[in-house]
């Protein structure tokens, strides 16, 4: 494929044309990359940070085609996001678009001028996204119990920007935080999409969480995290918390 034809190609027509040349990583997940990566920079971006997913959200997950391109421009309304060559205005560019493909859901991520350890975020952001939009009654019950939890104990902060303007929001419009609402069920997915990233990526990466007037306190954050542990145990070899690394 020329570069003027691979120019023009929203994600959603190049995952079409190019599913069938996917590479199988796993069972799960496959990939096409528009640009050549090196061997070492795959291993980066593909297989360190899918190791580190825990079985049970692998499990979970639909069928994963990866599409690894230089850019990503948003959608101007009339057609999709666009995998782009040349970068695109800071305000249209964008990290991650995600598409369905029949049974596959198909994440295009861009990797030109991005540091690895963003391009994780921006990876397990998505999956966190995808599994806050299929989590199981059981999970739901057991994070609106933490939830409440918390809201209960007039916990400061969240994990990131979304979460925390959420939780703004409810406490500002709904004298009752607890009550099952739609602000409610918006603050607790998102809280939740936005704790699964953080722990996705500290599974794989030794990472610092970021502090600051928004962010909530450590304890709470700690549980939080065991709780997922619970849920989605991490693989054979790898934890979230430094503590419960085995010495070797």
């Amino acid at each position: 494929m020329s570069e003027p034809e691979r120019a023009k190609l929203t994600v959603e027509e190049l995952a079409a044309r190019f599913r069938s040349e996917m590479i199988p990583l796993t069972s799960r997940f496959s990939y096409f990359s528009t640009l050549p990566v090196a061997e070492d920079d795959l291993r980066q971006y593909l297989n360190d940070p899918i190791a580190a997913i825990s079985p049970a959200i692998i499990a979970a997950l639909p069928l994963m085609g990866i599409i690894l391109a230089p850019y990503l421009e948003k959608s101007n309304g009339k057609d999709g996001d666009t995998v782009t060559f040349e970068r695109p205005p800071e305000q249209r560019q964008m990290a991650c678009s995600r598409r369905s493909l029949g049974d596959m859901t198909v994440l295009a991520l861009g990797i030109k001028d991005i540091e690895v350890a963003d391009y994780h975020y921006q990876f397990y952001n998505a999956l966190a996204a995808l599994l806050s939009e299929r989590w199981s009654p059981e999970v739901q019950e057991r994070f609106y119990r933490t939830i409440r939890e918390e809201l209960s104990a007039e916990v400061h902060g969240e994990v990131d920007e979304k979460s925390w303007h959420l939780k703004q929001a409810l406490q500002r419009r709904q004298t009752n935080v607890r009550k099952e609402t739609k602000l409610f069920r918006e603050y607790a997915r998102q809280a939740f999409e936005d704790t699964l990233t953080l722990y996705l990526h500290g599974t794989c990466c030794d990472i610092d969480v970021e502090t600051g007037p928004r962010q909530m306190p450590s304890r709470y954050l700690r549980r939080r995290l065991e709780l997922l542990m619970s849920l989605y145990p991490p693989p054979e070899g790898y934890a979230v918390l430094p503590d419960q690394l085995k010495p070797r």
